[in-house]
């Protein structure tokens, strides 16, 4: 007996437009996983009445692409995200609207209409800080040192299929420990700090700043005696010569590196 067909459902209104935009994950919020912040995402675009393309069938979803989620527990300044809608709208209205419908310490910063290409073929490298209480700037740059002068560093971490092992030294295309900018960290308590930044490749698997700091801990013994601060500067594009991360929603711009960070003119990090 041949089998019914089921139906499919109803159809879906096609997009108009695709919007990318790139948010901050700041102050408390750096411990919310990318699974929260989709559920903050989806609710705010209901209370701020954005027309969302969805997908066709009976349980239809919003048109929403995210791409390269900062690990839970780093801030971020450079997160994207990409969505489709049925109307056209105005790219900066809808940042306002998006931005105040959203928690507190999930800013909107910047939201453009997408560019041809897939957004997460251009997110090729990160810069991120880690601010590193309670460690002197000398004794990190020792260690940076010893760790910059190994040809590979091996790492093991566990994944979803089991433990892994890769290097971590080939990803760290720059990287500089410098003690400007102490008095916005959050180590009150700490009586030496360094900071560590760097521009990290983006690689199968991920290189993060954890495997970053365990590399520093064996190849060369910087333990931290108190948590890092870990924050996510710039993602995009690379520029290697000196490497270099730009932001995709920008078509001409100055790229940053490690010497030269990137400020959000309406909020500091929390």
């Amino acid at each position: 007996m041949a089998r019914q067909r089921v139906p499919e459902g109803p159809p879906a209104i096609p997009p108009v437009q695709k919007l990318r935009i790139r948010y901050a994950k700041r102050g408390r919020l750096r411990f919310s996983s990318t699974r929260d912040y989709q559920r903050a995402l989806e609710r705010a675009v209901r209370r701020a009445g954005v027309p969302m393309a969805y997908s066709a069938g009976f349980h239809p979803h919003p048109k929403i692409s995210y791409a390269n989620a900062a690990p839970t527990g780093t801030a971020s300044e450079a997160e994207y995200v990409e969505i489709s809608v049925v109307e056209r709208l105005d790219p900066e209205r809808l940042r306002e609207a998006l931005d105040a419908a959203l928690p507190v310490g999930y800013d909107v910063l910047t939201v453009v209409e997408a560019a041809p290409g897939a957004l997460a073929d251009s997110l090729e490298a990160s810069l991120w800080e880690v601010v590193l209480p309670g460690v002197t700037p000398d004794g990190a740059r020792a260690a940076l040192d010893t760790f910059l002068g190994l040809p590979e560093v091996l790492v093991t971490r566990t994944f979803k299929k089991g433990p892994r092992t890769f290097d971590v030294r080939e990803a760290v295309l720059d990287a500089v420990v410098t003690d400007a900018g102490v008095d916005r960290a959050a180590t009150a308590a700490a009586t030496s700090c360094a900071i560590l930044r760097m521009v990290v490749r983006h690689t199968t698997p991920a290189v993060r700043p954890d495997d970053v700091l365990t590399a520093l801990r064996t190849a060369a013994a910087l333990d931290p005696p108190a948590p890092p601060m870990v924050t996510r500067l710039a993602q995009g594009p690379l520029l290697e010569v000196p490497p270099r991360v730009a932001d995709p929603l920008v078509t001409e711009q100055v790229a940053v590196g490690v010497d030269a960070v990137p400020r959000d003119t309406r909020a500091e990090s929390t």
